[in-house]
């Protein structure tokens, strides 16, 4: 039985993804005491990236705040895995957004809101957080976006 913030995800007509492997030496997240740290979630989709490239040159704005919205997806699963139910989130303590710029592109916070507006779609409340959005020259694999997230769980 899916608990409350899975049920809320299926409203939204959203579902869970898997976890998204590690590309190198890591984890996806770990749990430190009361918290839970995702490593960097790339907009990925059935093992793959659907789009490559700067936002603000291949990748169109509207484009990149999606695909964040897919990397705060992946970061969910990504708790989910080491806190085993999403519903032991107490809140969203920061959220962290890298995008692949061009030169001249300045919109970082708007593409970030994809992530941070999935989060308090989804955790209402417990989902508002601190943030920061960096323009950046390249991600892994020539992603347009990667998000981490850090939670706090209620004791368990």
């Amino acid at each position: 039985m899916a608990g409350a913030v899975e049920s809320r995800l299926a409203e939204l007509g959203l579902t869970l993804p898997p976890v998204v492997p590690p590309l190198a030496s890591y984890q996806p997240a770990v749990q430190s005491g009361v918290y839970v740290y995702t490593s960097g979630q790339l907009p990925m989709v059935d093992g793959k990236l659907a789009v490559t490239g700067k936002v603000g040159a291949e990748v169109t704005p509207d484009e990149a705040k999606e695909l964040a919205k897919t990397c705060a997806l992946n970061a969910l699963a990504a708790v989910k895995s080491v806190a085993g139910d999403l519903d032991r989130i107490k809140r969203v303590v920061k959220v962290v957004g890298f995008v692949a710029s061009a030169s001249d592109f300045t919109g970082q916070p708007a593409v970030v809101n994809g992530a941070s507006e999935l989060l308090g779609a989804v955790l209402g409340d417990k989902g508002v957080h601190a943030r920061s959005a960096v323009g950046v020259v390249v991600l892994p694999l020539d992603a347009p976006v990667e998000v981490e997230v850090q939670v706090e769980l209620v004791d368990a």
